[in-house]
């Protein structure tokens, strides 16, 4: 919980309780259902919360604001940014039911009421729009591209998320949080240049190590691909 509070310092008394029941609450029911890698449990607060919370630490979503998290498994990146933007909705799926019974559950503990689950693959949704798709290490780019931009708002024909768009970065430093447009978010890590190549995108990408000076960081990624006017 401590690497948290040094990256971050303006939770509310709410947000902090939420936050220290994390690992009491992902250590009993992982006992049930493998939803975190039991190598990675005891660093939970640095490896999955404190991950997830990279995309805070850059992206800065507006009260309202509709998110689909793709392929969430135990949560993740969904939980920490739902509980760091408790005005923002989020709709957490997967494909794998009982992994979305710990998200309800855990959900449900800390009194975390803006998400919403889903058992369903991405692909397999119909007659929703989301303002931005975040995932953390579930597929190839080139699949994750697929399966989100289907989803996401077209800022042409949905005035609320043309209002959205990215300011110009050419001055500014890489993790300054400001506003951006629709689009797909996604953490990674290693050598990804094969992998965005393969996609046929050009994603900006944003070293987390910049942001959260810690070795565990090294050579993970934050992924961002605009949904593009059509």
């Amino acid at each position: 919980m401590e690497i948290i509070i040094k990256y971050f310092s303006d939770f509310t008394k709410q947000q902090l309780k939420q936050l220290a029941s994390l690992e009491g609450l992902y250590k009993e029911w992982n006992s049930k259902i493998n939803v975190v890698s039991r190598k990675d449990i005891d660093g939970l607060y640095e490896k999955h919360v404190l991950h997830s919370l990279s995309i805070a630490a850059v992206f800065d979503f507006v009260d309202g604001t509709e998110i689909i998290d793709i392929g969430t498994g135990g949560g993740f990146p969904g939980i920490p940014l739902a509980i760091f933007f408790p005005n923002v909705r989020f709709h957490l799926v997967d494909s794998i039911a009982k992994k979305l019974k710990v998200v309800e559950a855990i959900a449900a503990s800390i009194g975390l009421n803006n998400i919403t689950t889903q058992n369903i693959r991405a692909e397999e949704i119909k007659g929703r729009k989301f303002d931005f798709a975040v995932s953390r290490a579930v597929a190839p780019l080139k699949e994750l591209w697929q399966w989100s931009k289907p989803l996401l708002k077209n800022p042409k024909s949905d005035p609320e998320a043309s209002g959205r768009n990215p300011k110009s970065d050419s001055d500014e430093h890489p993790t300054q949080k400001r506003m951006f447009g629709s689009g797909l978010i996604c953490l990674k890590g290693g050598d990804l240049s094969r992998e965005i190549g393969e996609s046929g995108t050009k994603p900006r990408v944003i070293e987390i190590l910049e942001i959260f000076q810690e070795q565990f960081f090294r050579e993970k990624y934050i992924l961002y691909l605009p949904r593009a006017v059509s």
